[in-house]
């Protein structure tokens, strides 16, 4: 698991090539706010999450899948880790901050159009 990265993911990237081609400006991974988000637009006082399917346990995604050793352990975490995204937006909220999350699904070869659409559109709806 030392492997796996927390920052700069594929996806993230993704996400902020979207962004910055459509003229949005951001930071990112701010530690002074909760979750330390991956994008936050000031602006618009929007930060934007962009969680692995796997780790987040994106429902009915095909890309969730249980292991099958270690089960227990494996449950636990991936539940902490959507408890603490909940805990984390709920706080950004009460701060008078907009979360949108965005799985890695959602950016696969087939998707990735649709979600760049919702996201820009999400964002400027608040202009």
């Amino acid at each position: 698991m030392s492997r796996i990265r927390s920052k700069d993911t594929g996806p993230e990237l993704i996400v902020r090539k979207i962004l910055f081609a459509n003229g949005f400006r951001f930071r990112i991974h701010r530690t002074d706010l909760p979750g330390k988000p991956d994008i936050v637009l000031s602006k618009y006082k929007t930060v934007v999450f962009v969680h692995g399917c796997f780790w987040h346990g994106h429902d009915g995604c095909k890309y969730f899948v249980v292991p099958k050793s270690r089960t227990e352990w494996w449950l636990n975490k991936i539940n902490r880790n959507k408890q603490l995204d909940q805990i984390n937006a709920a706080k950004l909220q009460a701060m008078g901050w907009r979360v949108i999350e965005v799985f890695e699904c959602q950016l696969k070869k087939g998707e990735i159009e649709k979600t760049a659409d919702w996201l820009v559109g999400e964002i400027r709806s608040i202009d």
